[in-house]
């Protein structure tokens, strides 16, 4: 499973962040692709890089499978587990942009500068269900996309193309993002203020701070991290920095991390987060930890070569 999220500094730069939580990992690593280089689209989505792009992810046979990145222009996307929801197109389809799933973070981030532009090029495109390798089915994901502007939700089900305007800036897992934002109306109570009002005909002090955010819930499940990365993002006081901001990132959502041992996946194995990543679209920096060294590490986009023919593993 997995929590993403998006916010704002003080000056409107946006930091863009998700947790990947599962039972193992898969070798990734930190991978930067340069303008110029050219994927083997199965359908001629991408012709050509046109974004210079950081983010984390895997190489198979030369092509990089993204699990999240942002580029150059500061347009950044992550893909989350949707099991049960996501149903992709059984073949492409004429006249559209056909999108093979696997390189549907790569199409984003590659092509486009802007949440408005990915928003448009969506209206004529389909997500197909086309492996990159045997070993690899498609996995089933839906996505979060964001800039500096706003953030939207895409997911792929059996009714198609469906984009979701995304006021809370967070995402996670199934059911899909409607629900998930309906149910936000079960938490109207929850307040980060010292609430001492005189309910009983007398004031009371609460037992300290966060007495009003009884009921705000902290279980592993998908719902509950959505409602609870919404309540962190929506009353984290904005920081006007990078390290600030970056700090913001990390400890948001470590709120809605999971521990080894706390959640167990359909196989018995413990889910726990991977790597927790924040990608500056000012610095262009990606920054990441995971679970077994907590050390955020850093990789700056204009440290890389920007033009270039190949997958460069940071």
């Amino acid at each position: 499973m997995c929590t993403g999220m998006r916010f704002n500094d003080t000056e409107g730069r946006m930091f863009f962040g998700r947790n990947l939580d599962w039972t193992f990992d898969y070798g990734e690593r930190a991978l930067v692709v340069p303008r110029g280089f050219k994927p083997a689209s199965p359908f001629g989505a991408t012709s050509e890089v046109s974004h210079a792009l950081i983010g984390m992810g895997i190489v198979e046979e030369g092509q990089p499978l993204l699990f999240d990145a942002g580029n150059d222009a500061g347009l950044a996307v992550a893909g989350l587990n949707f099991p049960g929801y996501a149903e992709y197109a059984p073949a492409p389809i004429e006249g559209k942009t056909n999108v093979a799933a696997w390189e549907f973070p790569l199409w984003v981030a590659a092509n486009f500068a802007t949440v408005d532009e990915v928003a448009a090029a969506l209206r004529d495109a389909v997500i197909v269900d086309e492996p990159i390798a045997p070993k690899w089915p498609s996995s089933l994901l839906h996505w979060i996309i964001g800039d500096a502007t706003r953030s939207i939700v895409v997911e792929y089900t059996a009714a198609g193309m469906q984009v979701f305007e995304n006021p809370v800036d967070v995402l996670a897992n199934q059911p899909g993002y409607n629900w998930h934002a309906e149910n936000l109306r079960n938490y109207l109570n929850v307040s980060s203020a010292f609430d001492s009002k005189g309910a009983f005909g007398q004031p009371l002090a609460p037992f300290g701070a966060g007495a009003s955010q009884r009921g705000l819930p902290g279980d592993y499940s998908s719902p509950s991290r959505f409602v609870r990365a919404a309540y962190v993002n929506a009353n984290y006081p904005a920081k006007n920095d990078e390290a600030a901001n970056v700090s913001r990132m990390f400890h948001s959502l470590a709120q809605v991390a999971m521990v080894e041992g706390g959640a167990a996946a359909y196989d018995g194995k413990f889910e726990k987060t991977l790597y927790t990543s924040c990608f500056s679209a000012v610095t262009r920096t990606y920054y990441f930890n995971t679970y077994d060294d907590v050390t955020i590490r850093s990789y700056r986009l204009d440290d890389y070569p920007l033009e270039g023919d190949r997958v460069i593993e940071a």
